[in-house]
């Protein structure tokens, strides 16, 4: 049987099948003080050279960062349109996509400004959330959400990018969502 996202909705947690490994998806839908609420995560697997391009490479700094699986130089323009999937397994069920742009911000090469859009295909939740903010490459980072489309218009909130796995030629994050409409955004029925 396959497990998606979307089949978890107003599920307070859910273990996904062992072959799934132990990863959790959680959601939870609440009106908690008349806001109706979205939290789950996904996974992102970014593959250099094939879903993740440098289009820029930074400038040489003395003691500054050079190309790893975690930096890049200061001032690199990099692009990608990576999978999000429900597992950290990249075999996992496709449920969207994360596409934008970064440029690193620090010296160290380890931080860099992010724009993404985070493309969804749940089953009862559809559309786009964009994000913008500061990444860091090997810690969890916050960033908030500043639009929406479709079932996410008007969505608030932010996303948590945690590294899973930094090590081989693919990568993977942890997208957490909590994802927050106003009441003027709800659909009410008398």
């Amino acid at each position: 049987m396959d497990y998606a996202a979307e089949d978890f909705l107003c599920l307070s947690s859910f273990y996904i099948p062992s072959r799934e490994r132990t990863e959790f998806f959680s959601q939870i839908c609440s009106h908690h003080q008349h806001l109706k609420s979205l939290h789950f995560s996904l996974f992102q697997h970014e593959t250099i050279n094939k879903t993740g391009y440098i289009i820029v490479n930074g400038i040489s700094i003395e003691g500054g960062a050079g190309i790893t699986q975690t930096t890049t130089p200061f001032g690199t323009l990099f692009v990608f349109q990576d999978p999000l999937t429900v597992a950290a397994n990249r075999s996992s069920k496709l449920v969207g996509i994360s596409e934008g742009t970064s440029i690193t911000s620090s010296v160290d090469g380890l931080q860099s400004i992010s724009i993404a859009k985070l493309t969804l295909r749940l089953k009862h939740h559809k559309g786009s959330i964009s994000v913008v903010g500061a990444i860091n490459n090997v810690k969890s980072s916050n960033l908030p959400v500043v639009g929406g489309t479709e079932d996410f218009m008007f969505v608030q909130g932010y996303v948590t990018s945690s590294p899973v796995d930094l090590k081989g030629l693919t990568v993977v994050y942890k997208i957490e969502f909590h994802l927050y409409w106003p009441p003027y955004a709800t659909h009410h029925t008398s």
